[in-house]
C-alpha cells in the first residue's frame, strides 16, 4: 500500500464518564456501536482491515473488502466498527462467530451472517493525512465521500444537541448499542489514546452466585460464576464478576468454603453458555461449584441474549434476599429500536 496513513495503526480511543458531558459548543455526540473496532485501508484494489489490536480482520470479513471496493473512495482511511445484524439489532453473538480458522466456515458465515461496517472518523483521503486535522473537519470531509456509500458501509449519525444525545442514549440501546461517545471538535486524531469520552448503560441486579474460577496466580478467586432463574425456575449461567483486590480474591476461598459443592450442581463447564470456543479453546474453563444460596447485587451495562454482555462489576452482598427471588423479570428491559431508522439520521 502507498497511503499517506498505513497500516497497522491503533484506534483514538475513549475513557468512560459516568453522565453525558453538557454541550460546551464545542462537542459532537455519536451512538456507540457494539461490534468489532475496525481501520479500514484501501488503496485501489488492496484492501486492510485492522483490528484495534492492530493485527488484520482482512480474512474473516470477505464481504466487507469487495463493499469497500465497491463503496468507497479508491484510497482512504476510515475508522469505525464492524457489526452484524439479527433482524433490526446488533447481534454481537453471530459477530463472535465470524473469527473462525477454515476458510469454508469463513465463506458460509460471510453469505449467513454478512457484517456491516459504520464509519465515525476518516484518517486519510487521497495524499492527504488527515490526523492533524480537527475532528469537525474530518467529520465533513467524511460525510463527503459517502454520496456513493451502499448499504454495507454506512456513515454514524452525529449530533451537536446534547438533548438529542440524551434521546439516543435511552432509545438507541433497544436495537443493541450501547451508548454515546463524545468528541470535542478540535480534537485531532491521535492513536491509542484515550481522549474521547463514553457514556455507557449501567444497571444492577441481584444474582445467585453459583460456582467460581480460580485466579490464574494461584488459589484465590478469579471470579465468581452469576446466575438467573428463568420463568420455569431453571438457573441459568449469566456471567461472571471479577473485579477484586488480590487481598479479596484470597479472603473469598475462605468465606466461600462452606458453600462448596460436592454433588447435585446444574452446571457443569462443558455446559455453561461459551464454555469452549475460539476464543478459550486453551483457556481451563472448569470451576468450584457452589450450592447456589448466595446473592450478591452486580452493575451490569447490557444484556446479550439471556447473559451479561459484559464482565459485571461487584457491588455488595444481599444476606436479605432469596436465591429464588433471583430472576430475569427483574432486569430492565430497553425501548426497541430499529437500526434502520439510526443509519437513517
Amino acid at each position: 500500500m502507498n497511503l499517506p496513513v498505513e497500516p497497522p495503526i491503533a484506534p483514538m480511543l475513549a475513557k468512560p464518564v459516568k453522565g453525558l458531558p453538557a454541550q460546551d459548543g464545542t462537542l459532537f455526540y455519536e451512538p456507540k456501536w457494539d461490534g468489532f473496532r475496525c481501520v479500514v485501508f484501501r488503496d485501489g484494489d488492496e484492501v486492510y482491515l485492522g483490528s484495534r489490536n492492530e493485527r488484520p480482520f482482512t480474512r474473516y470479513f470477505p464481504e466487507l473488502v469487495e463493499a469497500v471496493k465497491a463503496e468507497l473512495p479508491d484510497r482512504v482511511v476510515v475508522d469505525g466498527e464492524i457489526v452484524v445484524r439479527g433482524g433490526q439489532i446488533l447481534d454481537f453473538d453471530a459477530l463472535q462467530q465470524r473469527i473462525h480458522p477454515a476458510a469454508s466456515r469463513v465463506r458460509l458465515l460471510a453469505e449467513q451472517t454478512p457484517a456491516s461496517f459504520i464509519a465515525f472518523d476518516l484518517l486519510a483521503l487521497g495524499d492527504d493525512s488527515l490526523l492533524d486535522s480537527p475532528f469537525s473537519a474530518r467529520r465533513e470531509r467524511l460525510e463527503s465521500i459517502f454520496d456513493r456509500a451502499g448499504d454495507a458501509v454506512r456513515l454514524t449519525p452525529i449530533t451537536t444537541s446534547e438533548e438529542q444525545a440524551a434521546e439516543w442514549f435511552r432509545t438507541f440501546e433497544g436495537a443493541g448499542l450501547d451508548g454515546i461517545v463524545v468528541k470535542p471538535g478540535s480534537l485531532p486524531y491521535q492513536p491509542d489514546k484515550r481522549v474521547m469520552s463514553k457514556v455507557k448503560h449501567e444497571r444492577t441486579a441481584d444474582v445467585v452466585v453459583a460456582g467460581y474460577r480460580e485466579h490464574k496466580s494461584g488459589p484465590v478467586v478469579g471470579s465468581l460464576l452469576l446466575g438467573l432463574h428463568d420463568s420455569e425456575g431453571v438457573l441459568r449461567h449469566v456471567g461472571v464478576a471479577s473485579s477484586f483486590p488480590m487481598k479479596r480474591r484470597a479472603e473469598l476461598i475462605e468465606e466461600l468454603a462452606p458453600y462448596v459443592s460436592e454433588d447435585g450442581h446444574p452446571w457443569s463447564a462443558d455446559s455453561l453458555p461459551g464454555a469452549i470456543s475460539k476464543w478459550s479453546a486453551t483457556k481451563d474453563l472448569s470451576f468450584v461449584p457452589l450450592r447456589p444460596e448466595l446473592v450478591l447485587e452486580v452493575a451490569y451495562d447490557h444484556m446479550e441474549g439471556e447473559r451479561f454482555r459484559h464482565i459485571a462489576q461487584f457491588r455488595r452482598w444481599r444476606p436479605d434476599r432469596t436465591p429464588d427471588s433471583c430472576t430475569y423479570e427483574q432486569l430492565e428491559r430497553p425501548v426497541s429500536y430499529d437500526l434502520d431508522d439510526i443509519l437513517a439520521r
